[in-house]
């Protein structure tokens, strides 16, 4: 689904955060990726999304190079990317309306990157009542929570039915019982809409608990993939569990060099 070949990528006047970089997602599955700050997990997002171009090498999705942010990748932000003067409904169906304004503007183009016109309303209305934000319609982001917040964001995202589901540090933000109540909604959404799911973390338990497979990135210039395997992840029961405690320190080490 993700195929990242011989990516090459720096900012203007810094060092290369990624050279000859090689990593791939396969349909379905989820991965966490954690590293040190500055290491480039927010840009590997990015370039992922089609929000960045790399110096050399090519990402892919689903087969088809990316070159442009497409409706198939959602991106979810820590900062939730809310309209402060559109109401939870109007930001929820940002993405829709916008799919029809380039309609217009630009014909149905079969490889346009933007959602198709033809979302009915009533798919934003699903996800409203599905992700328990719906009596909140009428409201601005300022009278918001920041677990509701993230939710119209999500919500937002999902109306266009995407593929693939990029996530930068969504749950940060939160109180702890907030974070890992989104989280489990976000497993159980993943589940049911079959989506390939990547989420950039700092934490380790966070990382641990979601990522079936965990990216670790080291320092900058990133060569090669580190991966581990942690099957386990997602079941209700693993943060009680002796395995959930032993993954954690295995992917502590990892990340101070061990």
């Amino acid at each position: 689904m993700i195929s990242v070949e011989g990516l090459t990528f720096g900012y203007p006047g810094r060092s290369l955060l990624f050279q000859g970089f090689d990593w791939h997602v396969e349909p379905g599955e989820r991965w966490a990726v954690i590293g040190p700050s500055g290491c480039g997990k927010t840009t590997l997002l990015y370039l992922i999304a089609g929000l960045r171009r790399p110096t050399k090498g090519t990402v892919r999705v689903a087969g088809i190079p990316v070159t442009r942010p497409r409706a198939s990748i959602g991106l979810i932000l820590q900062d939730y990317g809310l309209l402060p003067w559109a109401t939870v409904r109007e930001n929820a169906a940002l993405g829709m309306r916008l799919g029809r304004f380039y309609a217009r503007k630009r014909g149905d183009d079969p490889a346009r990157p933007y959602p198709p016109p033809d979302i009915p309303e009533e798919r934003v209305d699903y996800w409203l009542e599905r992700l328990g934000i719906a009596d909140l319609r009428d409201h601005y982001p300022s009278q918001l929570s920041g677990g509701q917040r993230q939710r119209t964001a999500i919500a937002r995202t999902l109306v266009l039915e995407p593929s693939v589901l990029l996530m930068d540090e969504p749950f940060s933000s939160l109180d702890a019982l907030t974070r890992e109540d989104l989280q489990s909604l976000v497993l159980e959404l993943a589940d049911e809409l079959q989506l390939t799911m990547v989420l950039v973390t700092h934490s380790i338990e966070e990382a641990v608990f979601l990522g079936r497979r965990i990216l670790v990135l080291g320092r900058a210039p990133i060569t090669q993939a580190r991966v581990i395997e942690n099957v386990e992840a997602g079941d209700p029961g693993y943060r009680g569990r002796p395995a959930y405690l032993a993954r954690c320190t295995e992917l502590r080490m990892a990340l101070a060099g061990g």
